[in-house]
């Protein structure tokens, strides 16, 4: 390919075999300023473009029958620099067989713009000067390249010149680059340690919480003979196996991997029946407040991934608030938005919290996969990246407006529905365990499904249960004089105190109970516990080993 020069007149090669499309084109072109020359054959057009064209206009009836594969290899043949610009013209006609050689036309031209007909002179004229353009600007490049290797010319003979002094430098500069590179290799290795550190942390302890239902269950099984008791069991291991499901979606969500089945959701419906999931994962000290507009539209989502995205916002919000706080779920309608480059109806979804904000150094990383700001095994990283790859699947977008200590809100744009919503179902109710006395144990676990099968377990070994969902309620109910023989905690917990925490304030108070400590992640405070006398029991466990070591918790207190 030759290099061609800007000229002050734009050189266009028109090729448009039927009619006057041609001609007329190239009038057109001309009284825009351009020099405009109709060719007469496809081998005519590369000749001009190899020569002295800027741009090519071409009806696509002129490449009918052509070698696209010789077309392809004419532009893989450009210099490094050129990426020449076609103009096609197009017909209306959309059959399969049309549209599948239309592809292949385009990937074997590269840069290409389209018109289909009936096209307006203006808008003619328009796309040939923007495809001008391109080609100026391609030819600056090139400038720019023959210009860097005169420089780098200029640049080997100062170099022959000046030996001694620059390979001095280039040492210098080479220990630099090494020590750079070096620097950076760590760099990534330590993010690589830190997001598996995180991944291990959340997901081991929530698998572990997962596994603890379901061996505890069928463990469970065969010590039940009441129907109703081995019901509930088997219903507390399908919640655990969809919540491990559930789990694994939110590692897809992100790279938007998951099989979502969107459909018309009434928001504020679906929030409504939210609302006791809601406030048995928050605390008492966290009130969530509803703000729907009247007329508010449906959304076209997959109801489960939303109320998990709901969970997540609110879980998030709960943690921003240790002293507590409010959250508002508020909800409008969003007419002719503009999401991803596409205008439409959508609903803007909006968390709010009064929390204590995001910092301003980790905002542009909240979406990312695996980043957290929380300990070790309390979090895993993936809530709002599921929450970003749930918006994005969805067709909609996810944004977040927030200040150090002035709260934060989480704003979802999600696509209007055209459909309406199926009517709601009732949720069956379950029935609450019947108890058994014997010895008095507190149990605290936020986990209502791992509560419910631990609590299984400990009235089969004979012991009657108080539940408590968080740490702060456990000191509350031992300071109201509960008949307590013995605390079983799990070490991860909201609300701002642990497990380990809690043995401490329980020690300090004298309430002269023992505590025993469970946790799906026990390595990382099972040393620290042992030295302070607290026992850690590892999930998943068995029954067997869970009447040993209340046993022995009890022992060693009656010492």
């Amino acid at each position: 390919m030759t290099t061609p020069t800007k000229a002050e007149h734009p050189r266009i090669a028109v090729y448009a075999p039927i009619g006057r499309d041609g001609p007329a084109t190239a009038e057109l072109l001309r009284r825009s300023g351009m020099d405009a020359t109709v060719c007469h054959g496809v081998d005519e057009v590369l000749q001009r473009a190899e020569t002295d064209a800027e741009a090519v206009f071409i009806a696509e009836e002129g490449l009918f029958g052509h070698d696209l594969q010789a077309l392809s290899g004419w532009v893989d043949q450009q210099p490094a620099w050129s990426d020449f610009p076609f103009v096609v013209l197009t017909s209306k006609h959309q059959q399969p067989a049309v549209a599948a050689w239309r592809q292949r036309m385009v990937a074997a031209l590269r840069n290409v713009s389209l018109l289909e007909r009936p096209v307006q002179s203006i808008t003619l004229t328009s796309a040939v000067q923007a495809a001008v353009r391109s080609r100026l600007r391609q030819y600056e490049v090139r400038a720019l390249i023959e210009a860097r290797e005169r420089a780098s010319q200029e640049l080997e003979a100062l170099v022959v010149e000046r030996t001694s002094e620059l390979e001095r430098t280039n040492l210098e500069l080479r220990s630099q680059m090494a020590e750079r590179a070096h620097i950076e290799e760590t760099l990534r290795q330590t993010q690589k340690i830190e997001a598996i550190g995180q991944l291990t942390g959340g997901i081991a302890h929530d698998f572990n919480n997962l596994l603890m239902v379901i061996s505890g269950g069928l463990d469970m099984l065969d010590r039940r003979a009441d129907p109703d008791r081995r019901k509930r069991l088997m219903d507390g291991m399908r919640q655990a196996a969809q919540r491990g499901s559930a789990l694994t979606r939110q590692l897809l969500a992100f790279s938007r991997r998951q099989s979502l089945a969107p459909e018309a959701v009434d928001l504020a419906q679906r929030i409504s029946q939210m609302r006791e999931l809601l406030d048995r994962s928050l605390r008492g000290d966290v009130h969530v407040k509803e703000e729907f507009a009247p007329d508010l539209w449906p959304v076209e989502v997959d109801p489960g991934e939303l109320e998990l995205v709901i969970l997540n916002l609110a879980v998030n919000a709960r943690d921003a608030m240790p002293e507590g706080g409010s959250i508002l779920l508020q909800a409008s309608n969003a007419p002719d938005a503009q999401v991803l480059g596409h205008r439409g109806d959508f609903v803007r979804l909006a968390v709010i919290d009064t929390g204590a904000g995001i910092p301003a150094d980790v905002r542009n990383r909240v979406f990312d996969p695996f980043f957290t700001t929380k300990e070790i095994g309390k979090g895993s990283g993936l809530g709002l990246a599921q929450v970003y790859g749930f918006a994005r699947q969805s067709g909609g977008t996810v944004w977040i407006d927030t200040e150090c200590e002035q709260g934060t809100s989480v704003v979802m744009l999600l696509p209007r529905s055209v459909n309406l919503p199926s009517p709601a179902k009732d949720q069956p109710l379950v029935n609450e365990p019947a108890r058994r006395s014997a010895g008095n144990v507190l149990l605290v676990d936020d986990d209502d499904e791992v509560a419910a099968l631990v609590g299984e377990m400990l009235e089969h070994l004979g012991y009657e249960v108080t539940y408590a969902a968080s740490a702060a309620a456990a000191l509350g109910a031992l300071a109201n004089e509960r008949e307590v023989d013995v605390v079983f905690s799990d070490v991860m917990m909201p609300g701002g105190m642990n497990g380990l925490e809690l043995a401490r304030e329980i020690r300090a108070r004298q309430f002269g109970v023992p505590v025993l400590l469970t946790s799906g992640y026990a390595e990382a405070i099972k040393q620290t516990a042992e030295a302070e006398g607290v026992q850690v029991l590892a999930k998943p466990y068995r029954l067997e080993e869970l009447a040993a070591a209340l046993k022995n918790v009890v022992e060693v207190i009656e010492v």
